[in-house]
């Protein structure tokens, strides 16, 4: 045989081996566990409560499309949302508060955590904050002994569930030209828990009490729910979340949420982009008890707190780049059940429009996926090119030159890989026909990838909304 025929079946082997031993990747069948109405599967159950945290930085674009759906969520027990307001420049705090004095539903509270502290990644120092602020308001401050705030802190309660204090803001603000904001300097240590001041004059009851009199024990927020500014959730969202952890004794629960697929480059490349993604990390095999594959997704996270504090997490992660794959490690590690799967009321808000905006968001974390090892890159863009670029090049190839055998391979090497990847066209509603341009996709994520090499060799890294993360002083484990 020529080595065009070697190099396509070559390829239809490897094509064989993911389709039947790479954990079913290609299948869309996992979904969010049922579980029945009430928690830990028994009628009556009470509901625990929940922390909403919202990590947000330049979002007023998107805000009023997402945050809408988490004040409005149906949900039987307590839940506060807190947005973390990491250093926007585009009015994000301002617009959150606008839009929860707007809309009824759950309370919500707008903080900002002042400038990551070194060694930590934006997006992992406004959860570190946001989960620390809730603690700090669930147990409020009945010693009367102030809390330890870091630098340019504050925060403020609006909606129903935040008292009177909010009604009379605009009055406060237009009599006094501004409102005091208590600060104190950061903490030596940045391992050390949080746990701020609120603005001067806002509702600093502790949270159970603040919550129209349904109770009167502090808001302990058993659950946290991590979700992207950018994601729109179901009414029932938060609900069937928290009834699928506790129902099935899981400590991290994570949707794929569904990205918007309505421009051409984003119905060419964003099903492929959940495509790789579980082919790399096969869902089947993370909800499998006992498994070494660990992954999350990070529009979507609901966690249990207690297996946060038992994983360190965020502080274990602070310097991770792809923060939701390191998240659901650490609580794996730690002995926690973890579970991941495509979303059906999960659904990212946020427009790639433009081939730039695509190629932003793949190539800032690409790198990093490969542990920023020039080695392991060559690699990877040997394989790709043997499993996705080879097959329709030996089909051309083949027919041209009259090699039957490389015509023959390479085309049923395509055919297994188009069919593969139909069923993530389903989900999300484009044609199968589409599948057959999947090489050509598959391209585009080699030069992307081999871009955010080239860009942190530059020294650029991984770049985000004005931010610049260069490689982990300590390269994460494998």
């Amino acid at each position: 045989m020529s080595a065009l025929a070697w190099t396509a079946a070559g390829s239809l082997f490897a094509w064989g081996w993911l389709l039947l031993g790479q954990g079913f990747f290609w299948r869309t069948d996992q979904r969010l566990p049922p579980a029945s109405a009430a928690p830990g599967g028994t009628t009556g159950g009470e509901w625990p409560d929940v922390a909403v945290i919202v990590p947000a930085r330049d979002e007023a674009a998107v805000l009023p499309l997402s945050l809408p759906s988490l004040l409005a969520q149906d949900y039987p027990g307590r839940a506060r949302v807190i947005l973390v307001d990491d250093g926007s420049t585009d009015g994000t705090g301002e617009l959150a508060r606008a839009l929860a004095a707007r809309h009824q539903g759950l309370a919500l509270t707008v903080t900002a955590p002042g400038e990551p502290g070194p060694g930590w990644t934006g997006k992992l120092w406004a959860l570190r904050h946001g989960i620390a602020l809730a603690r700090d308001q669930g147990r409020g401050r009945a010693d009367g002994e102030p809390a330890a705030a870091e630098a340019d802190i504050s925060a403020e309660d609006v909606g129903p569930a935040a008292g009177k204090d909010h009604a009379t803001r605009a009055e406060r603000v237009t009599a006094t030209g501004a409102e005091h904001v208590t600060r104190e300097a950061a903490p030596t240590s940045y391992d050390a828990a949080p746990t701020p001041y609120v603005t001067g004059g806002t509702d600093t009851r502790p949270w159970g009490d603040a919550d129209g009199g349904r109770a009167r024990r502090s808001f302990a927020p058993e659950y946290l729910l991590l979700t992207d500014a950018d994601i729109a959730h179901a009414p029932d969202s938060l609900r069937t979340l928290v009834a699928a952890a506790r129902g099935h004794g899981l400590d991290l629960v994570s949707q794929m949420a569904r990205l918007r697929v309505v421009s051409g480059w984003e119905r060419l490349v964003v099903p492929a982009f959940v495509y790789f993604f579980a082919q790399l990390y096969p869902f089947r095999r993370v909800n499998r008890p006992g498994a070494r594959t660990a992954a999350a997704a990070g529009g979507c996270v609901l966690l249990r707190a207690e297996a946060a504090r038992r994983a360190g997490v965020p502080e274990s992660i602070r310097q991770a780049v792809i923060d939701d794959v390191s998240l659901a490690r650490a609580v794996q590690r730690s002995g926690g059940r973890i579970w991941l799967g495509l979303a059906e009321g999960v659904e990212s808000v946020r427009p790639y429009p433009r081939l730039v905006d695509l190629w932003r968001m793949v190539a800032r974390s690409a790198y990093a996926q490969l542990w920023y090892s020039p080695v392991v890159l060559v690699g990877a863009v040997v394989g790709l090119a043997l499993v996705y670029l080879a097959p329709p090049v030996a089909l051309l190839a083949g027919v041209l030159g009259g090699d039957l055998v490389a015509a023959v391979a390479g085309g049923a090497a395509w055919a297994v890989m188009a069919g593969s990847y139909a069923p993530m066209l389903r989900y999300y509603g484009q044609p199968v026909a589409l599948a057959a341009l999947l090489p050509y996709t598959a391209l585009l994520y080699v030069l992307m990838t081999v871009d955010s090499a080239v860009r942190h060799h530059r020294g650029r890294g991984a770049a985000w909304k004005g931010r610049t993360y260069a490689r982990p002083t300590a390269a994460p484990e494998r």
